[in-house]
């Protein structure tokens, strides 16, 4: 079904093995995931690592499909080095990207988190929200309100900083891995080279074609990444982040016409 290349293939069986390794010595290889700067368990190796790592089968099912059906024709291309560099940069800026934007956020909710603080009134409560809360913000509303009535309520205040201070360690908890980074920059590989090659992507029932393809998953990426839903652990902006290193990378060649032996 599948014809696959040297590097396609050397991938494969990397990510296969540390996926079942990891599933035999349960959490002992979470190090390897890519944690916040700010966790104590963060590692600068880790912007590596953490392409090899996958959350569970459908994680890495996914990944390694899209990597199997795309990627032989993008090596065939370049050739084992090129392929294999390109998909190691990829990965590594979604990772750096995505690892500065939530650097950014979880010190930004530290910020306003001291705002309110040193000053607990409704309109700073309102700017933590404002910046901080995805999902449901409007349960706040109440709180809001009720602080607004009741500026002097220490028992008040001191809750919602309790929930301000949970969900700083909340966020600043959970790693981030898995190798779709590189396989979105992949992707736009792909379109970019082989632009109206025809592509059959389950629930389509049709043909696609893959500028489009990746055009419209570029922009379903950027909307669900923006307008996070509750329960939603994926990391829309490293998929963003691996396609905008992929570009970047893809221009630089072009213009240059350099080739690597």
């Amino acid at each position: 079904m599948f014809q696959l290349t040297p590097a396609v293939r050397n991938l494969l069986i990397a990510n296969v093995a540390v996926f079942f390794l990891s599933t035999l010595v349960s959490n002992r290889l979470l190090f390897l995931a890519l944690y916040p700067i700010d966790n104590r368990l963060f590692g600068p190796w880790q912007f590596l690592t953490h392409m090899f790592m996958h959350a569970d089968i459908g994680h890495i099912f996914s990944n390694m499909l899209g990597l199997m059906a795309l990627g032989p024709m993008l090596e065939q291309r370049w050739g084992a080095k090129r392929f294999l560099t390109y998909w190691l940069i990829c990965g590594l800026g979604a990772g750096m990207l995505y690892n500065g934007l939530r650097t950014y956020e979880l010190r930004r909710m530290q910020h306003d988190t001291e705002v309110f603080r040193q000053e607990p009134t409704d309109l700073h409560l309102q700017d933590y929200v404002q910046h901080n809360v995805t999902e449901n913000p409007q349960a706040y509303d109440p709180i809001i309100s009720q602080l607004h009535k009741t500026p002097e309520d220490q028992q008040l205040i001191q809750g919602i900083l309790t929930s301000m201070e949970q969900g700083y360690q909340d966020n600043l908890r959970y790693p981030m891995l898995g190798a779709s980074g590189a396989l979105f920059g992949i992707m736009l590989a792909f379109a970019f080279f082989f632009p109206n090659t025809e592509l059959m992507v389950f629930p389509i029932p049709i043909p696609i074609k893959a500028k489009y393809f990746v055009l419209l998953y570029g922009l379903y990426e950027f909307y669900f990444g923006v307008h996070r839903v509750p329960g939603d652990n994926v990391a829309h902006f490293a998929h963003l982040g691996g396609m905008l290193v992929g570009l970047v990378v893809l221009l630089i060649w072009q213009r240059n016409r350099t080739r690597l032996y």
